[in-house]
């Protein structure tokens, strides 16, 4: 059974930076897809990041992270790392880290099974 505890949450001022952090048991991070989420009170949860299964694998990101947000694997640690710049009041939101045994990228809820309980990213205007 694949665990996941998400980390790392916080209040920033505007501009500044988190890096959240997913730690993986159950399997090791090259077998898993990977994907960070995000889901504010009365709206769906929606992706901003995802990397494919394997020591290299291909991520894809949503448009409003690009160029800020950029995931790392850390295979020593089987953990997935999320770093969060420059980040906006808009960024308010909790953070899910999911797991999927497929290789696929997937880019909805429906294609991952595994989730953990989140992590709250505050961000102060």
């Amino acid at each position: 059974q694949v665990q996941l505890v998400e980390s790392g949450g916080g209040s920033v001022q505007a501009g500044g930076a988190l890096s959240l952090d997913c730690a993986v048991s159950g399997l090791t991070v090259d077998r898993l897809t990977l994907a960070w989420f995000r889901q504010t009170p009365g709206k769906e949860r929606e992706l901003v990041t995802a990397w494919t299964r394997g020591t290299g694998g291909q991520s894809t990101y949503a448009d409003f992270v690009k160029g800020r947000f950029r995931p790392s694997k850390d295979f020593s640690k089987n953990s997935l790392r999320l770093h969060a710049l420059n980040l906006q009041p808009e960024d308010t939101a909790e953070y899910y880290c999911a797991a999927s045994e497929q290789s696929g990228l997937g880019l909805n809820v429906h294609d991952y099974k595994y989730w953990g309980r989140g992590t709250q990213v505050s961000v102060l205007a």
